[in-house]
């Protein structure tokens, strides 16, 4: 840029002397075929003929000039250019950076401009999944065939990527919330179709979320955010979908907000506490105890884990959360002689250094690693060479047992029992609750003890209700049995108690 601004200063500076000294040569030159013709007398004799060809000489050589220096500055601007633009460019994908897209957005929607901009924030689904499965080459190429895609169907619209898989799409001059929303969906049916990636058909998925400006928001900052707020909805209630900001979701985020700030609080607070249920064996006999976490506000009172530990996983808190409840549950195992199993999220085994933060903490206490089980749901992606498995595996080198919790919930459940090595399955409680009724799940779970037997490893019924579910289950093969039947979650101390009281 500097350079192109020299070269256009020369060439203005070169303009005004050609300028000066053309005047010069016209006057020169006119006085000449004056002095020619004999109409100019002048003092001394005529003005020699020599003098009009110098003048016609420096004339050219002006001209001459001042064209080849006007080509060398348009043709460095459009290098200049050239190179801008490629910074502007998001090197993968082609559209544009995220620093770039905002500054785009700003020039269109700020506190006073009265021109609508339709705005979509997309994010991927899955992308990690198929990055995970089929190497980032193939993530690359969703990328790039998401992005072409977009510019096919709104060829006028700025598209940037903000992150990783998340794009922002911007139509100027649309305020219809419904037809953009309409647009969404196409684009969502667009990406559904089979494309060939890494050597298969893969179908792509997106979520999308809408907002308007001016409409939802005057700034950039409070576009994008509604619009992710919008994203988020979309998210949580399922994926693979295109919803539009409404009012009522600031209500949703002030509270994910209240509840992420007052769960900070709790910890260090102490206002957490595990409740313990137990898991009995054929002779009813108790072999463990699963560790469930508690808030006890000091206003709200009780608050079940569903309505804060989605809302923990969605920032760091779930870390530090998982954390305390398993410290919580080393300090009480000589209270409970038997084993406990912890919950571990999927946000936690996405972290590389979980599973030696996990085993520093029972090496602080001095906890037997083989008291300690490990329940994982299995909607946790476990493929070959990804971080989770590695935590898995490491978590079973250090002696912790591993459980399959909520198994055939999923959609993976034969996969797993292929892909890991594990030692405790947990049958879904949608099995056992309908055992009675349903004929297919009654088969479904004599299948799952079969292979548990076959592998070997226990099987474990949760969510058992009446006698009827006890007795099938256990003619089933099972050999660990959980529910409000036999136990429900207590304190420590009650549970503690019961122990005393029996013994």
């Amino acid at each position: 840029m500097r350079r192109d601004y020299a070269l256009g200063n020369i060439l203005v500076g070169y303009r005004h002397v050609a300028v000066s000294v053309a005047a010069v040569v016209v006057v020169i030159v006119l006085a000449s075929l004056l002095a020619l013709l004999g109409w100019l007398p002048l003092h001394g004799g005529t003005l020699p003929a020599v003098v009009l060809l110098a003048a016609v000489a420096v004339s050219t050589a002006l001209v001459l000039g001042y064209r080849m220096l006007s080509r060398r500055v348009a043709a460095a601007g459009r290098a200049t250019r050239d190179i801008m633009a490629s910074v502007h460019r998001d090197a993968l994908t082609g559209v544009a950076t995220r620093s770039f897209f905002l500054e785009t957005l700003r020039n269109e929607v700020y506190h006073g401009s009265d021109r609508a901009v339709g705005y979509m924030q997309l994010d991927m689904d899955n992308l990690k999944v198929l990055n995970d499965s089929a190497g980032h080459g193939a993530g690359d190429a969703a990328l790039l065939h998401l992005t072409a895609t977009i510019r096919e169907m709104l060829p006028g619209a700025v598209v940037g990527r903000l992150g990783g898989d998340e794009f922002g799409i911007a139509v100027m001059g649309h305020d219809n919330k419904p037809a953009l929303k309409r647009l969404g969906e196409e684009l969502l049916r667009r990406l559904d179709r089979p494309v060939g990636i890494a050597g298969r058909p893969v179908r792509l998925a997106a979520t999308i979320g809408v907002a308007l400006a001016p409409l939802d928001a005057t700034d950039v900052d409070e576009l994008i955010s509604k619009a992710d707020l919008a994203l988020y909805k979309g998210k949580k209630t399922g994926r693979r979908c295109v919803v539009a900001f409404d009012a009522d979701m600031l209500g949703d985020e002030r509270h994910r907000r209240f509840v992420e700030r007052e769960l900070r609080a709790a910890l260090l607070m102490d206002e957490l506490e595990l409740h313990y249920q137990p898991v009995f064996d054929a002779d009813m006999a108790i072999k463990s105890h699963e560790a469930l976490i508690r808030w006890r506000h000091k206003v709200r009172g009780m608050i079940p884990p569903a309505q804060f530990i989605a809302i923990a996983e969605e920032s760091d808190l779930i870390d530090k959360v998982g954390e305390w409840v398993l410290r919580r549950a080393c300090a009480d195992l000589p209270a409970l002689s038997q084993s406990v199993a912890v919950n571990v999220s999927p946000a936690q085994l996405r972290h590389a250094d979980f599973a030696p933060r996990f085993a520093a903490v029972l090496a602080e206490t001095a906890t037997d690693p083989a008291r300690i089980i490990v329940e994982i749901t299995e909607t946790v992606p476990l493929r070959t060479g990804g971080i989770e498995l590695a935590n898995v595996d490491a978590l079973r080198a250090l002696g912790v047992r591993i459980a399959i919790d909520d198994f055939g919930a999923g959609h993976a459940s034969l996969q797993y029992l292929r892909g890991f090595n594990f030692d405790i399955i947990k049958i879904d409680r949608t099995y056992v609750a309908n055992l009675d009724a349903n004929r297919i799940d009654a088969m479904i779970v004599s299948a799952i003890c079969d292979i548990a037997r076959s592998l070997p490893v226990e099987v474990v019924a949760e969510g058992i209700e009446t006698q009827e579910q006890l007795a099938k289950l256990k003619l089933a093969g099972c050999t660990g049995f959980q529910g409000y039947l036999l136990g429900r979650p207590q304190p420590l101390r009650a549970v503690a108690s019961g122990r005393d009281q029996a013994a």
